[in-house]
């Protein structure tokens, strides 16, 4: 039995080498950017009006000059016209080029504007006032995003304005779910009395779609040759298997001799955690990687987000989160194993603070619902005070 900081590590020496894929600029949502973005033009590329008013010359105002004539309506979209008459000014809408000639702005509410004459009631007015200056956020050719970013919808809108219509990303692996056990019967099923409905699998399917991964579900009998041969198939056609359940030991637990058949070699078995601890990970051939879960829903949630998120996250090139919170209750917990509780949190000046949950145990997964993070306990303590801060595992 290992620790969960030297599960943690082989695991993560276990990353995928994920290839790359373009993919259309609205598929890209939520993915891997697996490219550099370079500006291929200034940002905003033309002086650009921000505010609907006047355009006019400062030097004229500077001069005493209040009542300014109208000459012509620059439109946003419309070619830059030009102020060829002093004491005179343009109409500009919002987003139009800056017309020549003109260096402020002045809004619609700021003036009179009567038989297409605008007189300005301000006392000052400045250079630049109003206007977003050509090159003041990017100048092209500087970089404006770098690979290794998850793509939001602001930078959907970046990669939008230097014209990306297809967008390079790195591609998620696939990924089989596997839930395991005869007493799991389907969701719409009505379950006898010694039968539950299979609703890790479907957990596991969820949580992978928050990463962008439609994960494949499939049920494994307590069959080892049943087991055998669907594992066969499933391994042909995906990278990675998450397994929920058999990789403890009881008697129906057959899954770790089934792997092994299969070519599989385990990195390690059974991590010195508490929920979690009969955790299994290891290689099959090809690179192909499992996860193995205990069956209890807490047991499998808690290693799904300690030990696959940071995996993945790993395989796609992003940074691994680290972050912790305040205890707000003492806790005592004897065994020399590390402790992860489902907390609550709340910000307190600035401050995490971690709220522990109550739970009936591993098997509880209701505790789960109003649970913001896991808080993880170091397995060299009993005892844990209050407003001591711990390491954080954030759920969303």
């Amino acid at each position: 039995m290992i620790s969960v900081a030297e599960a943690l590590q082989r695991v993560l020496q276990h990353k995928a080498e994920l290839a790359i894929e373009e993919v259309d600029l609205l598929q890209s949502v939520g993915r891997v950017l697996a490219q550099e973005v370079i500006a291929d033009r200034d940002f905003p590329p033309f002086d650009r009006v921000t505010m609907d008013g006047i355009a006019i010359n400062t030097q004229d105002f500077a001069s005493g000059t209040r009542s300014f004539p109208v000459a012509q309506i620059q439109a946003a979209g419309s070619p830059q016209t030009s102020l060829s008459q002093a004491g005179h000014c343009l109409e500009v809408m919002t987003g139009a080029m800056l017309p020549l000639n003109t260096d402020a702005v002045v809004r619609y509410e700021d003036c009179d504007l009567q038989n297409n004459v605008a007189s300005v009631l301000l006392e000052q007015v400045v250079s630049g006032q109003n206007i977003h200056r050509q090159g003041s956020d990017k100048k092209a050719g500087e970089v404006l995003l770098t690979s290794g970013v998850v793509i939001t919808p602001a930078i959907i809108g970046t990669l939008a304005s230097v014209g990306l219509g297809k967008v390079k990303v790195y591609q998620v692996p696939k990924v089989a779910v596997c839930s395991t056990g005869d007493e799991l019967v389907e969701v719409h099923a009505s379950p006898l009395p010694h039968q539950i409905r299979r609703s890790n699998a479907f957990m596991l399917a969820a949580a992978l779609r928050q990463e962008n991964i439609q994960a494949a579900l499939f049920h494994l009998p307590d069959e080892p040759e049943i087991m055998r041969q669907r594992l066969a198939s499933i391994i042909a056609d995906h990278d990675v298997l998450i397994l929920s359940g058999a990789v403890s030991k009881g008697k129906f637990d057959f899954l770790p001799q089934v792997l092994e058949e299969l070519g599989f070699w385990a990195v390690f078995h059974k991590i010195a955690q508490k929920p979690g601890k009969p955790m299994l990970f290891g290689m099959l051939p090809e690179q192909k990687v499992v996860f193995g879960l205990p069956g209890n829903p807490v047991s499998t949630f808690v290693c799904y987000q300690l030990f696959f998120r940071p995996w993945l996250r790993a395989s796609l090139k992003l940074p691994q989160v680290e972050t912790q919170a305040q205890l707000t209750q003492p806790i005592t917990f004897k065994p020399a194993l590390t402790y992860h509780v489902p907390v609550k949190l709340q910000n307190v000046n600035g401050t995490l603070k971690a709220t522990p949950i109550a739970t009936t145990g591993s098997g509880d997964l209701t505790s789960l619902l109003d649970a913001d993070g896991l808080l993880s306990f170091p397995a060299e303590q009993d005892t844990f005070a209050e407003g001591t801060a711990f390491p954080l595992t954030l759920l969303s």
